[in-house]
């Protein structure tokens, strides 16, 4: 089914209001929430209220919490997240670094003990729209094998990587899983196949399959071996200078859905050394080449990272967008209690 976006925002936010959430929080989640819903990342928009609710219910997100400045250093930053909503912090956060970098040329924002930030290019993009390069990542939990190994042992550490443009920024929304566990479930829903093998199943086959992924929990990293490593500092990066835990630390107090995780929030001055013309004259070739590049698939163009997001959202905001039915129904229902 198609819904507008304020209907889709005002069936969250009435949900959020109902659960005990504030009306300023309320709103300010169900804003992200719908965000990435109608950029096609349902997996952390709509599809993810429901287990929001259920952990707030369970008294696993503190609704009233606020994240505190612990130390500072000069255009550096680390906070304590109190267990708050993770949207509303990492907001906070990729704010404060954008600020810091218009000071100082870069800022750095470290958060720990914060929980679950949903899509993590959403902070990225938020510097971006600032002005600012914007570079995020959080931890994890272990929700794959490390390279080499059957067990499950690695976080699957999402980053986002954005860069602003007066003709669109550039953005790169990431795990280090090939696919994340969300988009294995929203392609499940859809009754489809990956497009490409993803995974393995539980007798160590690659396959399409999200299903036999998801039982396996046996995700292939990007990259093989490169992204194993990549994810292993990422989360050390992430434990260090947040002075919060590691993903193997949240395994030991069988921690889940990145309960007490830690997040780094790098905003960067593109026009520190150079002026925005120069930038955009920069940007604009790197756009075109992309573009121009001979396609495998004929009519298919190559894109640069976060031109799939803004056509989304230009066709969620013109055609509707489109949900699982489902889903929505049981987050109006929610509202309703």
């Amino acid at each position: 089914m198609k819904v507008t976006y304020d209907k889709l925002k005002n069936t969250i936010k009435n949900a959020l209001k109902a659960s005990g959430v504030s009306e300023e929080k309320s709103e300010l989640m169900a804003k992200v929430h719908a965000e990435s819903t109608l950029k096609g990342v349902n997996s952390h928009g709509l599809n993810r209220i429901p287990r929001l609710i259920d952990f707030i219910n369970k008294g696993l997100v503190d609704i009233n919490a606020e994240m505190e400045l612990v130390k500072s250093f000069g255009s550096v930053e680390n906070y304590e997240g109190n267990l708050g909503f993770g949207v509303i912090n990492a907001l906070k956060a990729s704010d404060r670094a954008a600020e810091l970098a218009k000071e100082h040329g870069i800022g750095m924002v470290t958060l720990r003990n914060t929980t679950h930030w949903m899509r993590g290019g959403a902070y990225s993009e938020n510097i971006a729209d600032k002005g600012m390069i914007g570079m995020c990542w959080t931890n994890t939990e272990s929700l794959m094998p490390v390279w080499g190994s059957d067990e499950i042992s690695l976080g699957n550490n999402p980053i986002g990587i954005s860069i602003p443009s007066e003709s669109g920024n550039i953005c790169l929304d990431m795990a280090i899983s090939l696919y994340s566990y969300g988009k294995l479930e929203t392609t499940r829903l859809k009754g489809e196949k990956l497009p490409y093998p993803g995974g393995f199943d539980k007798g160590g086959n690659l396959t399409d399959d999200p299903k036999l992924i998801e039982e396996s929990q046996n995700l292939l990293p990007v990259g093989y071996w490169k992204g194993s490593g990549l994810g292993i500092c990422l989360d050390t990066m992430a434990a260090l200078l947040s002075n919060g835990l590691s993903t193997y630390d949240m395994d030991d107090r069988d921690g889940f859905n990145c309960t007490s995780c830690s997040q780094i929030f790098i905003a960067m001055n593109p026009e520190a050394f150079s002026t925005k013309e120069e930038n955009e004259k920069t940007i604009r070739k790197i756009k075109e080449r992309v573009k121009s590049a001979h396609p495998t698939n004929p009519g298919l163009s190559p894109r640069y990272p976060g031109l799939g997001l803004y056509t989304r959202k230009e066709k969620g905001l013109r055609e509707g967008i489109e949900i699982d039915d489902k889903i929505f129904k049981k987050v109006e229902s929610l509202g309703e209690m």
